[in-house]
């Protein structure tokens, strides 16, 4: 199976688009969404939108196949890494899923259909329809697809004409998300464009100086720095919707590390770490293990390692850069040269006192030969970033709330905390994490598996996509 050339994206480096072309292809897709897309009912789109994330799910539909063969060499993930990652996107997206988002952002799944009123409303007098952007741009990141494509199903549901712009190296997986798009129903693909070129090309700024004066709606994912340079850009008239970076982590009650509930855990855990290869801003950097007896983290850090192991045998994490590996190997030295300090040390200790018994502050598990994947066991409770790729740290605490004083200098940044803890000590853990700032708790396991009607970064993701009209009576 060979892709047409749908898309601008699909004509690959040596089309030199020009602001004339983008301004063509602006009104191409605004065209396209009035005469058509705007005239269709929501259960209509999202039953297009279903069907075609249930073709992904097939193992002999040709777009699936395409993303396997070349998905790897543009991404580095491994055929089984980039297999799980889209198998676990596509099965959220169903008919029941997006009608209840529609339903918790707007109140109804109808109101982009037809004025419509809550209890309130009725009260007051008033109806009230969403409707969405006429233009919507998205800037999307090149790290994973999943934002990307969710970005697309939005404004497919808002019924928004639509300009993905993609990375240079990172637009295969949005390309063929479009094209599956338009071989359910061409003219859906119609409403949308992608397009793709580097940050340092010579015209990129202008190029995307005239999308958002075209947009009504710009959407953007990537860094911080990324976004503070793109915010001052968009007009005054435009909405603009940043997405910038975050890091989230897992918390581990005591009552989960007993030897039969440990089991599952560590296979959560490990889920979690290879899910992307941590790539995404829901990868956990850390666990904060809650430890009652000593001995009880290293136990859990040993067992997570071998499930690593075993992992890499029918998971394998794939290349990454020379950079990446070397970051990687420089912090495995740090942590090795800790740990035989602080073994130096004890053995200094016991030999004055037979009665000293230090704890292991640090120690580490590592792939050999490889940088595939590293488990450290480190007593220092403050948190840090890792360096992902499948590289986690076990950070023992005394009890869970330590948590927030260790993690505080990130706390603006969390984006999710996934928590493994009894019942009668969920609620007020998720209490006191969502009060500290935390948008979103899970379970171990399910960090990179959000709900459709997830609220992305606390925020109504449809919702905030939408313009009010209220008709008064």
């Amino acid at each position: 199976m060979n892709l047409h050339q749908l898309f601008l994206a699909d004509l690959g480096p040596e089309l030199q688009l020009t602001t004339e072309t983008l301004r063509q292809a602006s009104f191409a897709v605004r065209r396209n969404r009035n005469e058509w897309l705007l005239r269709q009912r929501t259960r209509a789109v999202i039953e297009m939108i279903a069907h075609t994330a249930d073709q992904w799910l097939d193992p002999g539909n040709g777009f699936r196949l395409l993303a396997l063969r070349d998905g790897p060499r543009e991404t580095g993930w491994s055929p089984a890494t980039l297999a799980r990652g889209l198998d676990s996107f596509f099965r959220s997206i169903t008919v029941e899923s997006l009608e209840a988002l529609v339903a918790q952002d707007l109140g109804d799944a109808r109101r982009l259909d037809d004025f419509g009123a809550g209890s309130a409303e009725h009260r007051t007098g008033r109806t009230s329809l969403a409707v969405g952007p006429e233009l919507l741009v998205h800037l999307t990141a090149g790290n994973l697809p999943n934002p990307a494509l969710f970005s697309m199903i939005l404004g497919l549901i808002t019924r928004s004409a639509q300009i993905v712009k993609c990375p240079r190296d990172a637009s295969l997986l949005p390309r063929l998300f479009a094209h599956s798009l338009a071989a359910t129903e061409s003219k859906l693909g119609a409403s949308l464009e992608l397009v793709s070129w580097s940050h340092d090309e010579r015209n990129a700024r202008e190029l995307e100086d005239l999308l958002f004066s075209e947009a009504a709606c710009v959407t953007a994912t990537g860094s911080d720095t990324m976004l503070a340079e793109v915010r001052p850009r968009i007009p005054s008239r435009t909405r603009f919707i940043g997405y910038g970076h975050r890091i989230s982590f897992g918390l581990i009650a005591k009552e989960s590390l007993s030897p039969y509930s440990r089991k599952r855990l560590v296979r959560a855990m490990a889920d979690d770490i290879t899910a992307w290869n941590q790539l995404g801003c829901l990868s956990p950097h850390a666990y904060y293990v809650e430890e009652e007896a000593s001995g009880s983290a290293e136990t859990l850090a040993e067992e997570l390692a071998a499930e690593l192991e075993r992992r890499e045998a029918t998971e394998p994490r794939g290349t990454i850069g020379v950079a990446e590996s070397a970051l990687i190997q420089s912090r495995r030295s740090i942590f090795e040269l800790r740990a035989a300090a602080m073994a130096s040390m004890a053995e200094r200790n016991l030999n004055r006192s037979l009665f000293f018994e230090p704890p292991a502050m640090v120690r580490l598990w590592a792939s050999s030969q490889s940088t595939d994947w590293t488990v450290v066991l480190n007593h220092d409770a403050r948190f840090q970033p890792s360096c992902l790729h499948r590289f986690i740290e076990l950070k023992p605490v005394r009890n869970w709330g330590e948590v927030l004083r260790f993690a505080e200098p990130f706390r603006h940044q969390l984006s999710t905390v996934a928590v493994s803890a009894p019942d009668d000590r969920l609620p007020e853990m998720a209490r006191q994490l969502a009060h500290w700032g935390v948008s979103r708790i899970c379970p171990i396991g399910r960090m990179q598996e959000p709900p459709a009607a997830w609220r992305h970064d606390g925020r109504p993701a449809l919702g905030d996509l939408v313009t009010w009209t209220d008709l008064e009576t």
